[in-house]
Order: structure tokens, then C-alpha cells, then sequence
């Protein structure tokens, strides 16, 4: 779209939420001539009159655009604050590309960049690619709430990832909100915390709902979800749709869950149950889906209830975020216990200790001991991954755990600012603060948000993230200890506040991810599947995996030697997406 003056070109993907409120800002200032109603025209009308930055900081939204100014001959590229939606910029020759997915280069004559071992390395670590790399080297992911401007004086060449990252503005620094909010508390009690929770999120889910089209929601039947769901229900005069999925494995079934909650608000329910059949479906379609190599699992359920609820609906509201800014996930429970033991500890110790109890654990045998052990073997060393952020280079640099890439230990990117602005914004937090800092910041834009984005995406359903609202970020961070968790119970506010919608006996339930069973499916229906993407033929021409350890790990794992589901999910989806691109 062309702005009104003319000087403005707009290429945009996503949604303005408050585009009505923006618009009669501008009215009040004389802006006239309206072309038509759309969050487009309002978001180049802002920019015109009010300029980029100030346009940026007032906008609430998921969007990614691109800006060209006729006059200046300047781009500026653009994402929102916690990077719903996706942006890609690198360089080819000397051509400048940008894009909302990665497939879009596939269509230039001069080929595809060569893969990035670095992106690779942080991939098989976590299971996603962490802005600002991309899976191809000299394209880069704009990081979440940043702006770049290109012009002549700086685009005639490709950028290292650092240079990329100096020319990259913040216009929305989340670690200094959260230092601002952890320095001055709220001290409200929690009556007065709880009726202003309900108004700021009664607030986003409206603002979420409106649309010209169907808006329906995701209802797992957890707190979060049901939350959001049940505000839906109040704010709407007729029943909305709700979309549930479930499994034919019982202790991966959350239907059972949601059905009483959908009952009890009155929402016009559709439940559908996932089996391994359905999931070989879905699975030859991820490495088109996804773009780059994407290791969560949830991400197959995520695509089969998109599809279900774009059948009846073409907008619909999730309920993710819940857990990262109000504590929700056990590991901040348990970090909060590990902690005072292994704090003294340098990191490469910490890694170590977790290796060394899941070694003795894996010796014992068939015990009770063996378990406890396993488990806690496991949560020090997710845990110890997030809280070395303070020396997150030194961590990473010197790490040498097993790994399924041959070359990934010795290209860690030394001195790579994935999180420059958060570490210092660490120092004198709770450890509980600071693992929910880190995930704010890596684990929520590059794991959850692109999970859902690209699963709703795949099948045109517009996805919308209410509890992520800036308001509600802000608000969450100023909640003192007491009000987010109680012992081992997080998301305390969340809950009571949930309670005056829907009684606490049909959603009060042990906290539990939404997960497919990984490692059953990889021993029977997926097995031959797996088999085949690792198989040495596969791996080792390629030369990115260890093949040895790949098929140790598989030995293990069909063996029921160990459970590396979590390991060969990373090498599959690897394998996947270079057989397809």
C-alpha cells in the first residue's frame, strides 16, 4: 500500500490491534481522506505523521512490514515486540532479500546459500534456531522488537552476524521493562491484583476478537487456555467455537480435560483424537511447513487442531505465554531448589554434575533411585542451560557434551550476543526471575510463537497470543513472588483469577506440556520412518551428524536402552528438511 502523500510504500504481514484507537489519534491531529478501514492504511498514516520509532512504541500488535521511503531511498524492516511473525533479511550476490519465509529464496535464479554450522550447532542443542541465524549462512532472522535500516551506504555487501546485530535498532527493550517492574514491586494485595489482571486481559482478548471474520479459540482445558476461552465466552452474546485435541494414549490426553470446561461456559465444542496414523500424515509436510529445521514436537498436534478449527473459524485465540510470564513451568520450581546447591558452581560443573547423576542413574538399574536420579539429572541440566546466561559465551564455547554434529563443538560463535541486553539486566534477580527472563526472550519467540505461527499459518488460520499483550508483560513482572507461585504451584494469580469463571475442581491438574508420545511413536508406528532418515547412507554423505553416535543413540533408544526421544527428534527433522530443500 501507497501512503497518502505518496512517499511511503508498505509491504505487511500481521495485525494491528489498536488500529481503531490509532486512527482516531490521527483524526484529532486532521488527518482525512481515509481510503478505507484497514490496520494498514492507519499503520502508514502513523508513519507519516508521527514517524517510525514513536509509530513503533504505540502499536500493539503481531506484525512484521517492510517500509520503503521514495524520498530517502531507505528500507526499513520492521518486527513486533515479542516476534509473533516472521521477518528473514540476508544477502545473495549483491542482491538485499527479505521475506516472511525462507522458501521465498528457493524462487531466485542464483541459488540458495550454503547452511550455517553455527545455526546448526545451537539447533541440535535446543531444537529451534535462535534469532538472529537462520539455518543459511548471511541470512538473518530481524530479532524480535528491533527495526533495520538499509540504504545505498550500507547494503553493498553481505553482513557478518554481528554487524547485523550493530546495525539493528531495539525500539522495545524487554530486559530493561523487566529491570524497571523488578525494581519497584507492586504492592497491591491480591484481590486488587487479581480485578486488575481481569481488566487488562479482558482488555487484550477484545482487542484480539475483533475481526470480519469467524474467531474462535484453542482450549486444552488447562489454566491458561481455559482462561482465555472463558473471557471469550463473557465478552461474546453467542456461543464461540473451542478446538481440542486429544491422543489415544491416556497420559497424553488432554480432551477429557477440556470438554467439562467448553460445557461449563457453554461454547460450541470440537474435539479431535491424534494417532500415530494422523501424525505420519502431518509429518511429510513439516520441512515445508516450517522452513528451516523445527524440533518441537507439539508442533504436529499444533497443525492437526489448526486444521480443525480453520473448518469452522479463520481467527482464533491460543492461550501460550501463560507459563513464561507468570511461572508456570516446573523447572523454575525446581530451579529454585537446585539452586542454593550448585549456584557456587561454574557452569561447565553444573552441565557436568547433571552428566555424572544420569550416568550412575543409567547403571543402577530398574530402581526407584534410577528414576529420581534420571529426573533429576535431567532438570540440572535444562536448568543449568538457562541460568549461564550471566556467561552464556564462556558456556557454550567450552561445552562438550555429546553431540549429534561433528562440527558443531568447535563452531559455537564465540562471543555471538544472543542475549546482549539480558545479562546485565540479571545481576540482582531471584534465579526464578532470571530463567523466566531467558525464556522470554529465546525460548517464547523462537520455540512457542514460531510453533504456532507457522502450524496456523500452513492451514490460513490467523492465530492471536493475548497473554502476551505488553500491558500484561509489564503487569506480570511487577507481581511480587508471592502472588506467582506457592510452593511448587505457579501461575497463582492466573489461577484464582480463572476460579471466578470456572470451578477449581474441573481445571485443578498436575502442570503437563502439550506433548505427543515421542518416544513410544519412534519404537512402533515411526520407527521405519526414523530408520530411514538415519540410516548411515542418509547421514553420511551429507557430513553435518555424527553418524556413530546417531546410531548409538537409535540402538539405545529401540532397544529401550534409554529414552532419546528428545535427541533423534532434532536429527530427524534436520534430515527431513534437507531431503526436501
Amino acid at each position: 500500500m501507497i501512503s497518502h502523500e505518496g512517499r511511503y510504500v508498505l509491504s505487511y504481514n500481521g495485525e494491528i490491534y489498536n488500529h481503531i484507537e490509532l486512527r482516531r489519534a490521527l483524526e484529532d491531529e486532521g488527518v482525512t481522506g481515509w481510503r478505507g478501514h484497514s490496520d494498514t492504511e492507519v499503520l502508514l498514516a502513523a508513519i507519516e505523521r508521527w514517524g517510525l520509532q514513536e509509530t513503533l512504541k504505540i502499536s500493539n500488535g503481531m506484525f512484521a512490514f517492510a517500509l520503503w521511503d521514495r524520498k530517502q531511498r531507505k528500507l526499513t524492516l520492521a518486527r513486533d515486540r515479542m516476534g509473533e511473525k516472521p521477518l528473514y533479511v540476508g544477502w545473495l550476490g549483491k542482491k538485499i532479500l527479505f521475506a516472511s519465509e525462507l522458501k521465498a529464496l528457493h524462487r531466485l535464479p542464483e541459488g540458495r546459500p550454503s547452511i550455517d554450522r553455527h545455526a546448526l550447532g545451537y539447533f541440535l542443542r535446543f531444537g529451534y534456531i535462535p534469532a538472529p541465524l537462520s539455518i543459511y549462512a548471511g541470512i538473518y532472522k530481524l530479532p524480535q522488537a528491533h527495526y533495520v535500516i538499509l540504504d545505498s551506504g550500507n547494503c553493498d555487501s553481505a553482513y557478518t552476524v554481528k554487524a547485523f546485530q550493530s546495525r539493528c535498532v531495539c525500539y522495545w527493550n524487554l530486559p530493561a521493562i523487566v529491570n524497571t517492574a523488578v525494581a519497584q514491586p507492586n504492592d497491591m494485595d491480591e484481590s486488587a491484583a487479581l480485578d486488575q489482571l481481569d481488566a487488562l486481559l479482558t482488555e487484550s482478548v477484545r482487542l484480539r476478537m475483533v475481526a470480519d471474520v469467524p474467531v474462535g479459540s484453542m482450549l486444552s482445558g488447562g489454566i491458561d487456555s481455559s482462561l482465555v476461552t472463558a473471557i471469550m465466552q463473557r465478552l461474546s452474546s453467542k456461543p464461540i467455537k473451542t478446538f481440542t485435541i486429544g491422543f489415544n494414549e491416556e497420559k497424553f490426553d488432554e480432551a477429557k480435560y477440556a470438554k467439562p470446561v467448553a460445557a461449563h461456559i457453554g461454547s460450541n465444542h470440537t474435539e479431535i483424537t491424534l494417532s500415530h496414523t494422523d501424525a505420519l500424515e502431518v509429518i511429510p509436510r513439516l520441512a515445508e511447513i516450517y522452513d528451516e529445521p523445527f524440533a518441537d514436537p507439539s508442533q504436529i498436534p499444533t497443525i492437526l487442531v489448526s486444521a480443525v478449527a480453520r473448518e469452522s473459524v479463520t481467527v482464533a485465540l491460543s492461550g501460550d505465554g501463560g507459563d513464561e510470564l507468570f511461572s508456570g513451568y516446573g523447572r523454575y520450581w525446581a530451579g529454585l531448589r537446585i539452586w542454593p546447591t550448585i549456584k557456587w558452581l561454574p557452569p561447565m560443573l553444573r552441565l557436568k554434575t547433571g552428566q555424572l547423576l544420569a550416568h550412575i542413574a543409567k547403571s543402577v538399574g530398574d530402581s526407584k533411585y534410577r528414576v529420581s536420579s534420571r529426573q533429576l539429572a535431567h532438570r540440572i541440566w535444562r536448568f543449568g542451560r538457562r541460568v549461564a546466561v550471566e556467561d552464556f559465551d564462556s558456556f557454550y564455547a567450552n561445552l562438550q557434551s555429546l553431540s549429534l554434529s561433528q562440527t558443531a563443538s568447535s563452531f559455537w560463535p564465540s562471543g555471538l550476543p544472543l542475549y546482549p541486553s539480558t545479562i546485565g539486566s540479571m545481576a540482582t534477580m531471584e534465579i526464578e526471575q532470571r530463567m523466566m527472563l531467558v525464556d522470554q526472550c529465546s525460548y517464547l519467540p523462537h520455540d512457542v510463537l514460531v510453533k504456532t505461527d507457522r502450524a496456523s499459518m500452513a492451514v490460513s488460520l490467523e492465530l492471536r497470543v493475548p497473554l502476551i499483550d505488553p500491558n500484561l508483560i509489564e503487569f506480570a513482572w511487577r507481581l511480587p513472588a508471592c502472588l506467582r507461585r506457592k510452593g511448587n504451584q505457579g501461575k497463582l494469580l492466573l489461577r484464582r483469577l480463572l476460579y471466578r469463571y470456572v470451578p477449581q475442581n474441573l481445571v485443578e491438574r498436575p502442570k503437563k506440556g502439550f506433548e505427543i508420545p515421542q518416544d513410544e511413536w519412534l519404537r512402533g508406528p515411526l520407527r521405519e520412518w526414523m530408520l530411514d532418515l538415519l540410516s548411515p547412507s542418509s547421514i553420511s554423505p551429507a557430513g553435518y551428524l555424527d553418524n556413530n553416535v546417531v546410531q548409538r543413540l537409535v540402538k539405545e533408544h529401540l532397544a529401550g536402552q534409554g529414552d532419546h526421544g528428545y535427541a533423534l527428534w532434532p536429527a530427524l527433522m534436520f534430515q527431513a528438511w534437507l531431503a526436501n530443500w
